[in-house]
């Protein structure tokens, strides 16, 4: 039974995009990555218009290898139908394809590390096989998930950081195998998009987070939570002076499906909240608050190296392109979204 909070954002997303998701009508949407936290969204969102709103359903093919993926939260289906596979190998699909999400990738700190080939493998291999099937199935629109870790540490003066910022990142240090592969998955999918005329965009989020994330992958909201929640000290690592923006899921999954349904081919978007820049010492204050004055906080060292001098100093986007061209406009605040977040967590137990 799928959670009260995770289907009010359901419901909030499918409002929030009622116009530009008539075009998913008797269409088949492909993701790659479909049983990790984003991609559940996606699918649960896409089986609520079937239910709810769209004349006629949309087929969704969700691909993944659930090297972190946890498992689906819709059943398969008619409408639904899941494929165990690693997109790094190619593969086929034996039918018409009209929307394509690679959302497949490791977004975790704590699990690039581990898996550090297959991070470069997905966001390389995976999104060149990806471009090769848009190109045979000459579908209307395909979205790559890249990263704001592409901007690596930005120079002060370029945050917040436009799209136009060409990044300053480290092409050996301990976080160079996922921000450089994102980084070389946009360079394959602009040139898909020059030489093949893939319709292809892509989204940059920025530290989005909700219900359904796994709480031991060490990312810094669900840490905070998981720690509070087993009556844990909340870890801050490093200083806690550096500083964040976040944005709830369903702001999230609305700037990307607006992007996915657009007809922007071959640009780059910003998806995140602009608002409520926080170092992870006040994040975490904010965190213990809503656990009671019992709950302590202490600084310590990060699992990984990439915890340490490769975390970027601030991480804050500049929206104003998405605002713009799709009437992107983030509703929830940073403190409500964490409400939202613990609820979840409390109810689901985990």
């Amino acid at each position: 039974m799928t959670n009260k909070i995770i289907e009010e954002d359901i419901e909030a997303i499918a409002k929030n995009i009622e116009k530009e998701c008539r075009r998913l009508s008797g269409k088949t949407l492909l993701i790659t990555g479909g049983a990790g936290f984003l991609g559940n969204y996606f699918i649960s969102v896409v089986d609520y218009l079937n239910k709810n709103v769209l004349e006629k359903p949309c087929r969704i093919i969700s691909v993944d290898n659930f090297i972190t993926g946890l498992k689906y939260r819709t059943k398969e289906g008619p409408n639904f139908k899941a494929i165990k596979h690693n997109v790094k190998d190619s593969f086929d699909v034996n039918e018409k394809i009209d929307f394509i999400m690679h959302a497949a990738g490791i977004a975790s700190p704590k699990f690039y590390r581990k898996y550090k080939i297959e991070t470069i493998d997905v966001a390389t291999l995976g999104t060149k096989n990806i471009l090769e099937l848009a190109k045979e199935k000459k579908p209307e629109s395909v979205l790559f998930f890249s990263s704001s870790e592409v901007y690596g540490d930005p120079d002060p003066r370029f945050v917040p950081t436009p799209e136009t910022y060409v990044g300053r990142v480290s092409c050996t240090g301990p976080r160079s195998n996922y921000d450089e592969s994102k980084r070389l998955g946009e360079t394959m999918c602009i040139a898909y998009f020059q030489e093949h005329n893939i319709p292809v965009k892509i989204v940059r989020p920025f530290n989005v987070f909700g219900p359904g994330m796994r709480l031991d992958d060490y990312r810094v909201i669900p840490n905070f939570v998981a720690h509070a929640l087993q009556k844990k000290p909340i870890p801050v690592y490093g200083t806690g002076k550096h500083t964040r923006t976040f944005c709830y899921v369903t702001d999230g999954i609305t700037g990307f499906l607006k992007v996915l349904l657009s007809g922007y081919n071959g640009e780059i978007f910003n998806v995140g909240n602009d608002s409520n820049e926080i170092s992870t010492e006040n994040l975490a204050k904010t965190v213990a608050e809503m656990f009671g004055d019992d709950t302590k906080i202490e600084k310590t060292t990060g699992p990984t190296d990439a915890y340490a001098s490769a975390d970027p100093k601030r991480r804050c986007p500049d929206i104003n392109k998405i605002k713009a061209k799709l009437g992107y406009a983030p509703k929830i605040e940073l403190k409500t979204g964490i409400k939202r977040f613990v609820e979840w967590a409390r109810e689901a137990q985990i």
